[in-house]
């Protein structure tokens, strides 16, 4: 995707993340790499401080380089005067650590952040999707907002996961595309809103016997289980011994 297209992107998912109350007033970011530059130095397209993300502009977008400082256009043209999103270094981190990743999406989803608040964990057994998709969506410790300490408590949690829930203040989801990252957040925030109304209802229903073993087997063969995470599913999803042979603890 060229940069224009992805300016335009940019605009298109805010205005998604706003409608759908992902974000409120100035918060949320969202960043894409934009490749090296013609002296060889890696960019990234982010998203501007103190902008609403329903409302932004394609001008407006700021390109960064690897300290976070505006570079080419970003100088001079019409993002003059705008600074990268506060979060940015989270968003740094997050490349730092996954040569993979081609963008990165901060948002403020609410039932997510409510969950953590209360201190419970989206890294849980109830939707076959999530598994397949996600994995598990851990929760990090609690940092300052807008300080170093984003980058730090993501830093080995991004390297394993697509979905992190940041302890009071929202979400991270990453992918190969801003649209790959947005879904991503879709599908948290769902899966935040589900746990929210069961444990409103005050039950569930445990998965079938071997239904999360073939869950598991569906992620690998997608090309999506990263190393020891099969038993990392399994534990949380109380699943034990032989597949199929071993009742889900509740």
């Amino acid at each position: 995707m060229t940069e224009r297209a992805l300016r335009d992107e940019f605009v298109r998912i805010g205005q998604l993340m706003h409608q759908r109350s992902y974000v409120t007033a100035t918060d949320g970011n969202l960043s894409a790499r934009l490749g090296p530059d013609r002296t060889g130095c890696d960019r990234f397209l982010v998203t501007p401080s103190g902008l609403s993300k329903g409302y932004m502009r394609p001008d407006q977008m700021v390109v960064i380089d690897w300290d976070a400082k505006p570079v080419g256009e970003s100088k001079y043209g019409p993002a003059r005067g705008l600074k990268p999103s506060s979060e940015i270094l989270l968003h740094l981190e997050a490349y730092r650590q996954r040569p993979d990743i081609a963008a990165v999406v901060h948002a403020h989803p609410t039932h997510a952040i409510t969950l953590s608040i209360a201190g419970i964990s989206l890294a849980r057994c109830l939707l076959p999707e999530v598994i397949v998709t996600l994995g598990l969506i851990p929760t990090t410790e609690y940092a300052t907002p807008a300080s170093a300490e984003g980058a730090t408590v993501i830093r080995d949690l991004i390297r394993h996961h697509d979905a992190i829930v940041l302890q009071r203040h929202g979400s991270v989801t990453v992918g190969a595309s801003v649209w790959d990252a947005y879904l991503k957040l879709e599908k948290l925030e769902n899966a935040a809103e589900v746990t929210y109304k069961l444990l409103t209802l005050g039950r569930e229903l445990p998965f079938p016997p071997g239904a999360v073993d073939k869950l598991i087997d569906n992620r690998e063969k997608h090309g999506m289980l990263r190393a020891g995470e099969r038993d990392a599913i399994r534990e949380a999803c109380g699943v034990c011994g032989i597949a199929g042979a071993c009742p889900v603890r509740r």
